[in-house]
């Protein structure tokens, strides 16, 4: 199943914008060399916003493009998916982000269908989650809610300990950042923190074993700062979009009859002093 993301873009190309409207006086013109003809520079007096909305009819030519367009996408983004009877969310001041295990879980299973192996942990972005899905039946457009934006799934080989510390960076940085394969407790105090991180079934990680993950481009290409998913080796990218691959898992459940259930709690544990200090970037300081 997919959609037309060229069609959108045109909209958002289209959507009404503001532009400003300003009066210049011309500057006094500076010494010139001879025989080079200068012009006085413009000089800005006062400026005025004002909304393109304003008395702008609608241009025929746009619109002969835009219509068609917006009916298709419509139709589109009405299309029902799978139900989801609970609805996930992302959490809010500490609480687990169930929609990140969600989205991270399908990565690493997506994953492992295209490598033909196992795909041991996988992490994204909170931030890249602009949407929660709400309970009843999901719908093209909730999933282009949660994932608005281009980014890629990517696979590479990281270390068990490049591992840990993409959790512990995500963790300072944001609070955390939801991953799929460990499990993350959180103790000691704000000064002197202590990480237990496991492979989710509870066995230790390794530091020097490789095993293989997955990411996104934007997280892999340094968003978000999370150095050590840098440091991962033979990247590969999979030419499939976040938002396709949640598209196809919805799908998948729709054929199954199957609904969408959240991931169970429990796979980071942080105290509320601890995460209150990691939002205010004191954790560890």
């Amino acid at each position: 199943m997919r959609f037309n993301a060229p069609a959108l873009a045109l909209l958002l190309v289209f959507s009404p914008l503001a532009c400003n409207k300003a009066a210049v006086a011309p500057k006094p013109a500076a010494s010139q060399s001879p025989g080079i003809e200068q012009k006085p520079a413009p000089q800005l007096l006062q400026a005025q916003a004002v909304g393109v909305i304003q008395d702008f009819a609608d241009d025929p030519g746009i619109m002969a493009i835009l219509t068609p367009k917006q009916a298709e996408i419509r139709a589109t983004f009405d299309l029902p998916l799978c139900v989801c009877p609970s609805g996930i969310f992302r959490g809010r001041n500490g609480e687990e982000n169930l929609l990140g295990y969600w989205v991270t879980d399908t990565m690493r299973a997506r994953a492992a269908k295209i490598l033909g192996k196992p795909v041991k942990f996988a992490m994204t972005n909170s931030g890249g989650l602009r949407a929660n899905l709400a309970a009843g039946q999901l719908k093209v457009s909730d999933i282009y809610g949660v994932m608005p934006f281009e980014n890629e799934l990517v696979t590479l080989e990281m270390t068990g300990q490049d591992v840990m510390d993409a959790i512990k960076q995500g963790i300072l940085h944001r609070g955390s950042e939801p991953s799929s394969g460990i499990k993350m407790v959180l103790t000691g105090t704000v000064e002197k923190p202590d990480f237990v991180i496991t492979w989710e079934d509870g066995t230790a990680i390794k530091p020097d074993e490789v095993v293989t993950a997955a990411t996104t481009d934007y997280l892999y290409n340094g968003g978000d700062s999370i150095p050590a998913l840098k440091k991962g080796r033979h990247p590969f990218t999979t030419g499939v979009a976040m938002r396709q691959l949640l598209l196809d898992a919805c799908a998948d459940l729709a054929k199954t009859g199957k609904p969408l259930e959240p991931p169970a709690l429990g796979r980071y544990r942080i105290p509320p002093e601890l995460y209150a200090a990691a939002r205010e970037h004191k954790l560890g300081k």
